[in-house]
């Protein structure tokens, strides 16, 4: 704080002397919410600091000789399209009368004032609107639908008998650390006004999530590393190359990796973690802890994809004319154009605000694609299901004779 006490005390004829005291209030935002704060247009108003009190002590003439500036650290993230308002409480409501922001950054903002009293600090945003209204719903309806066939995807993987040389430890872990994300994710936001304040809690839940979505996006690329080899080979992969890429190996890859960057980002800014919507802070570049791995993996993906396309398109063009085996390249050639949601390329439309409903879509629908191309249209879950139909009709039949 920033107050003439020199002048007041020259004004203060009796003891020539002045004194302040300072006092901040952790919680009276509960009792002195921001929505006594009255304005002309419908508002979202949030408090963004904590509410303090400045009173001149034994002095007669309070009247400051000049105006008093205070610095308030934000307490929540800060909107760049938010307005911010240094209010002052007045009987029963905050307003602004003298008081105003003289400059402000994400961190904190100095308010300047011609009296003392109960100051705060409040930001008004936006409500939204009827669009974006629409977008959560078609968010919350696509996200419960990927994880219906997230679900679906890991309960197939559980229950086939899979050749020996079939390699599902990427899939089923990408369908594991993708759906516990997913799912917390949603429970939070709808859940959001009971875990907001609850700050630690909030912190928590953010690091979670930043652990189980670049945990996802690693065994993405370790699903593209073995889908390389394998179009590469056009066949099982060897003996050899199956010894460095056993189960063991790829899920201390796949876990370690991220556990790694969330441990040094929280050892780097503990703070960054538990934004208003229990997520990483935008502030301080501190995204980019999630934003630079998920870039790297992405652009590596994206390499090995057009290689994948590349190597099939050869292959088709040097093939015999032997039905099933242009059959069975054929066939994986639709899987590889499908691996561009699996393997999260898809996330690249997130760079353009106009492809937003599209984005929204294909990215959820990542345990949809999942199912599909791994299930769905796999020769051997097909072939497993149709004995298992078959089994169960006979059975049916020997009963009901």
């Amino acid at each position: 704080m920033d107050i003439d006490l020199i002048g007041i005390a020259k004004n203060n004829n009796e003891t020539r002397s002045a004194a302040v005291a300072f006092m901040s209030y952790n919680t009276m935002e509960n009792l002195l919410k921001p929505d006594f704060f009255n304005t002309s247009t419908d508002t979202i108003k949030t408090m963004m600091s904590t509410v303090i009190s400045v009173t001149l002590l034994k002095t007669t003439n309070t009247k400051l000789t000049k105006p008093v500036n205070f610095t308030l650290k934000h307490i929540r993230e800060f909107d760049p399209d938010g307005s911010l308002s240094c209010v002052y409480w007045s009987i029963s409501k905050w307003i602004v009368n003298g008081c105003s922001v003289l400059k402000t950054n994400s961190s904190y903002t100095v308010c300047s004032c011609v009296h003392l009293s109960t100051f705060a600090l409040i930001m008004q945003t936006s409500r939204p609107s009827e669009s974006d209204s629409e977008l959560d719903v078609l968010n919350l309806v696509c996200v419960i639908v990927g994880l219906v066939f997230f679900s679906l995807a890991l309960l197939t993987f559980a229950l086939c008998q899979w050749s020996p040389g079939v390699n599902n430890v990427a899939r089923i872990n990408l369908c594991v650390s993708l759906l516990l994300a997913h799912l917390l994710f949603l429970l939070t936001q709808q859940f959001l006004s009971l875990i907001r304040p609850h700050q630690v809690l909030c912190a928590v839940i953010s690091g979670v999530l930043h652990f189980l979505f670049l945990s996802g996006f690693v065994w993405m690329f370790i699903e593209a590393v073995l889908l390389f080899i394998c179009v590469k080979n056009l066949s099982q992969i060897s003996s050899k190359r199956r010894v460095v890429l056993r189960s063991g190996f790829l899920c201390v890859i796949g876990y370690t990796v991220a556990l790694v960057v969330v441990a040094v980002s929280a050892g780097v800014d503990p703070k960054g973690y538990g934004s208003e919507k229990c997520w990483i802070k935008m502030d301080k570049g501190f995204i980019w802890s999630f934003q630079g791995p998920v870039c790297v993996i992405l652009a590596l993906n994206m390499i090995l994809f057009i290689y994948i396309i590349i190597s099939l398109t050869s292959t088709l063009k040097n093939l015999n004319a032997e039905v099933s085996h242009m059959k069975r390249t054929k066939n994986m050639t639709f899987k590889t154009l499908a691996q561009f949601v699996v393997l999260g390329c898809s996330w690249i439309l997130g760079f353009w605000k106009e492809l937003e409903i599209l984005f929204l879509i294909l990215n959820s629908q990542q345990g949809t694609f999942m199912f599909l191309v791994y299930c769905v249209f796999n020769n051997e879950v097909r072939h497993q299901y149709r004995q298992s139909t078959r089994k169960s009709s006979l059975t049916y039949f020997i009963l009901k004779g």
